[in-house]
């Protein structure tokens, strides 16, 4: 897990929605801003992976950014915004591994058959028939 903190610059701004004197006034939603490009803690490959991964995060300067006002202080904010970046650039590194592709043994499909052929005998045996 990168700690890129240091390359991280941020914006601050009133928060939206209902919170009295304090929202109207005070300045606590916090805007998290990271130049993906520019970054010293990521190797090319990397920053091609974060950018496919985040492309809707990603502006056309190339910034990805994050809005937090989930606290009443900007300082709250601030830290909540710097763990949220820094787990969302993380989870972006993330390579899934390649699915193996595997075909199934005899005996499973020996029991599949056998399966279907109880089933079709079942089903065989309920049908009315007019010549009896």
């Amino acid at each position: 897990m990168k700690d890129f903190s240091r390359e991280l610059n941020f914006k601050t701004s009133r928060s939206s929605g209902a919170g009295g004197q304090n929202v109207n006034k005070v300045e606590t939603a916090v805007t998290v801003l990271w130049k993906v490009d520019d970054s010293e803690f990521f190797y090319d490959s990397q920053k091609v992976l974060i950018h496919n991964k985040l492309k809707n995060r990603i502006n056309a300067e190339g910034f990805l950014f994050l809005t937090v006002s989930e606290s009443r202080t900007q300082l709250m904010n601030k830290n909540k915004a710097i763990e949220k970046i820094i787990e969302i650039v993380n989870k972006a590194l993330i390579v899934p591994k390649k699915r193996v592709a595997t075909k199934p043994s005899k005996g499973q499909k020996q029991k599949r058959l056998d399966t279907k052929k109880k089933i079709s005998d079942k089903k065989e045996n309920r049908r009315f028939r007019l010549g009896d």
